[in-house]
């Protein structure tokens, strides 16, 4: 496992880690949970291709918390009417 499809998942994981952590505002954070459900499906990818279950597996639950990440950002009702950053 050392190909573009892994550096491209790599650079994405901690882009996306970056955006949440350096907390920059919603829209930012929501940005960055949108990342991580991009680059976790990729992982997923990944790992099917590779053989890599527990790789697989782990970024299925992944992709689950930063699919509710997003959700919470971006589409709970009680955030609709939040003033953007």
């Amino acid at each position: 496992m050392n190909g573009p499809l892994e550096w491209i998942a790599s650079a994405g994981t901690v882009a996306a880690a970056a955006m949440i952590a350096f907390d920059m505002g919603r829209r930012a954070t929501g940005w960055g949970f949108v990342l991580f459900c991009l680059v976790s499906a990729l992982w997923i990818y990944v790992g099917l291709v590779e053989g890599a279950m527990p790789l697989a597996a782990m970024n299925l639950v992944l992709l689950l918390i930063n699919g509710w990440g997003v959700y919470q950002y971006w589409l709970h009702p009680k955030n609709r009417g939040a003033p953007k950053d």
